[in-house]
């Protein structure tokens, strides 16, 4: 489902979940590689990635509908949660976006520090006026804060697919590179910032987003 490795000073974390798509299986799992990040010691950041042409497609629709029906919106609080932890996370984080990344999945690599996409196939999308779904309060929250205002308002509303030139000059992600430098630009990101100490960053991106993060964490609905 996940696999975590260390290159120096950097930690990879690949999901290898088909379309990455977040259930309670994937989203435990998730959580518990963070745990595993969280507690190393010394110089660090985290770079995420997928697989093929998925970062990650968002929730797991089927699952919620079908085994995961009983949780109710208690799933998806936590979800929220979990983005709210990955801004928050007191380590540099690095998206490389080596695919689709659509609707949640979209919103994972808005909720790391940097991000590096593919330029030459793959999609970010925030699809939820095609599919008829809300956006929860702490998901309006983190997009509207890493967004341009322009590009926050033309994405939600148009439903539109923004490849990754287009994503670039949107501002939606900070770099678009052929498919082979997705993961070692995302790499070389990380590691540049790995050196920072662990505490004043964790405090500087709590002041920067404090009133994202609070909505983040409530997991409103």
């Amino acid at each position: 489902m996940l696999d975590l490795r260390r290159d120096g000073s950097v930690f990879i974390l690949t999901m290898q979940s088909g379309e990455n798509r977040f259930n309670r299986p994937f989203l435990d799992a998730l959580n518990a590689a963070l745990d595993e990040v969280e507690r190393s010691s010394g110089p660090a950041a985290l770079v995420t990635t997928g697989e093929e042409k998925f970062y990650s497609n968002g929730l797991d629709l089927a699952w919620l509908s079908g085994d995961g029906s009983r949780e109710g919106g208690a799933f998806i609080s936590d979800v929220i949660k979990f983005l709210g932890r990955v801004m928050a996370f007191p380590i540099p984080t690095v998206a490389a976006i080596n695919g689709h990344a659509f609707a949640a999945g979209g919103m994972l690599a808005l909720a790391h520090d940097f991000r590096v996409m593919r330029s030459d196939r793959g999609f970010f999308c925030l699809p939820e006026v095609d599919i008829k779904l809300p956006l929860a309060p702490g998901m309006l929250a983190l997009i509207k804060a890493r967004l341009p205002l322009a590009t926050f308002h033309h994405t939600i509303l148009t439903g539109g697919r923004v490849g990754g030139q287009d994503a670039q000059q949107r501002g939606i992600v900070d770099e678009a590179v052929a498919s082979a430098e997705v993961l070692p630009r995302a790499l070389a990101r990380a590691a540049a910032l790995a050196e920072k100490d662990r505490a004043i960053y964790g405090v500087l991106k709590r002041a920067m987003y404090a009133d994202t993060l609070r909505i983040l964490e409530r997991g409103e609905l």
